[in-house]
């Protein structure tokens, strides 16, 4: 006998909420994925609904061991991943978890004094999480808008009277220090760090020796220095990603303190091994190598990255660029690209430094494009007229070695060679020394005026 309707609208009614429940709670269950192969430092994947740069979680069944990986390209219908650390115990029965997000990082005040890992995890010992943290920034975000940032018009102290003195840099501008292994990239990074008029100092360690991270937060920053620092590390041992996060990751909390209104420095040494984690990355993943086997995607990434320093609405971010060169630089892809990229370069002589003349400088090949709109016109023509002393000198060194120059043919020239010894001594500096950008001025035009 069938069921009266008023019977069949009542179970239905009891049915169709329930049907609802369990519709909505299939619909947001995660879809797991499964490890098909891994080839060098990429995993391929089976896994439906995952996007670029999202995050999974890598979890083995039978072991428990979990990790994380990002989600970098696509092959025949499978998702490339790169884990975001070690991966030992991992099988082919690993299952991959989308969790719908992107990576963030913590930021906050108390990051202040911190070292920590590209992933935002702390590699020193203090309490973690740290106070004052204010939530979390996505790693990859995009520039402020053009119009949107504030016109250049300061000056930075760096303490170097090589640069505040004929290289002065900008609040906000993007310079590069480009030098071989051996010339003192490092310790000027760490030298400009410590003499910095900047309200924060952001360090990112990519690539660098694990010794070398302790070396620079116990020996070359001070107590003063520290406080007001913020080191991203990632060392050479570390996965590609990690090295590339790293350079990320700092430019995400430089943008955090850039939005308080602060005025940061944020220094990357160097950015030579974050294009070759880049490269390592793009050729596991499939890509085809382009220039001196960098894939095009290093190119795409390199103006990204560099973009999200300098001014913002607020503050400002001074971005300082290590760059590892092959020789003078003129066949190095990378070295080529971000000279066009940045607003200034300065150049490490290697003959300078075999002459124990630190830092390295070499004046004349190095330019800030910025420095006229910054600084005062005495200012200007105080740099100038070393410059063009240092250029006249140049000229004429190999005669004076050998002995046939004769005084009176050129008064610049006889100038220069009267006065080269005191250029000399106000262009070397001893490291962990620093001088207020006034005084430089004052040196500076009281050599040119002599």
């Amino acid at each position: 006998m069938s069921e009266t309707k008023p019977a069949l609208d009542a179970r239905l009614s009891e049915i169709v909420p329930r049907l609802r429940e369990r519709l909505r709670d299939d619909a947001t269950r995660p879809r797991n994925g499964r490890v098909r192969k891994v080839i060098g430092v990429v995993i391929h994947a089976a896994v439906d609904e995952v996007r670029l740069g999202e995050i999974c979680d890598l979890v083995d069944p039978k072991t428990g061991r979990r990790a994380k990986a990002e989600v970098v390209g696509f092959a025949d219908e499978e998702a490339v991943l790169v884990p975001l650390g070690d991966v030992t115990g991992l099988s082919s029965l690993t299952e991959v978890v989308p969790t719908g997000k992107d990576l963030q990082v913590p930021v906050g005040a108390g990051l202040l004094g911190r070292v920590i890992s590209a992933l935002g995890d702390p590699l020193d010992d203090g309490p973690w999480p740290p106070g004052e943290i204010e939530g979390t920034y996505p790693v990859h975000a995009y520039p402020p808008p053009p119009l949107s940032r504030i016109l250049i018009s300061e000056p930075i102290q760096f303490g170097i009277r090589a640069l505040d003195g004929l290289l002065s840099c900008a609040r906000g501008q993007r310079l590069g220090v480009f030098g071989e292994p051996g010339v003192g990239k490092s310790m000027l990074t760490a030298d400009i760090v410590r003499g910095t008029d900047a309200d924060v100092a952001v360090v990112a360690l990519v690539g660098e020796r694990g010794r070398e991270v302790r070396e620079f937060v116990e020996r070359q920053l001070s107590a003063d220095g520290k406080a007001r620092t913020v080191i991203v590390a990632a060392t050479s041992d570390r996965p590609a990603i990690e090295r590339v996060k790293a350079a990320y990751v700092a430019t995400t909390i430089a943008e955090y303190f850039r939005d308080q209104g602060k005025h940061v420095l944020l220094a990357m040494d160097n950015i030579t091994r974050f294009a070759r984690a880049q490269r390592e990355i793009g050729l596991a993943s499939g890509e085809p190598p382009t220039r001196r086997g960098f894939p095009s995607s290093l190119f795409a990434a390199l103006p990204r990255l560099l973009e999200r320093s300098g001014p913002g609405e607020r503050g400002s971010i001074t971005g300082l660029y290590s760059v590892l060169t092959e020789g003078d630089g003129t066949l190095d892809p990378v070295a080529e690209e971000l000279q066009a990229l940045l607003d200034g370069h300065v150049f490490l002589s290697n003959d300078l430094a075999r002459r124990d003349h630190f830092p390295a400088i070499d004046i004349l090949r190095s330019r800030s494009r910025l420095m006229e709109d910054v600084v005062s016109h005495e200012h200007k023509l105080a740099a100038g007229k070393l410059r063009n002393l240092l250029a006249r000198y140049q000229e004429v060194e190999l005669l004076i070695r050998v002995g046939e120059y004769k005084e009176g043919a050129d008064p610049l020239a006889d100038e220069a060679v009267q006065k080269i010894d005191r250029i000399h001594d106000f262009l070397r500096q001893p490291s962990s020394t620093h001088e207020a950008m006034r005084t430089t001025f004052e040196r500076l035009q009281e050599i040119a005026d002599a």
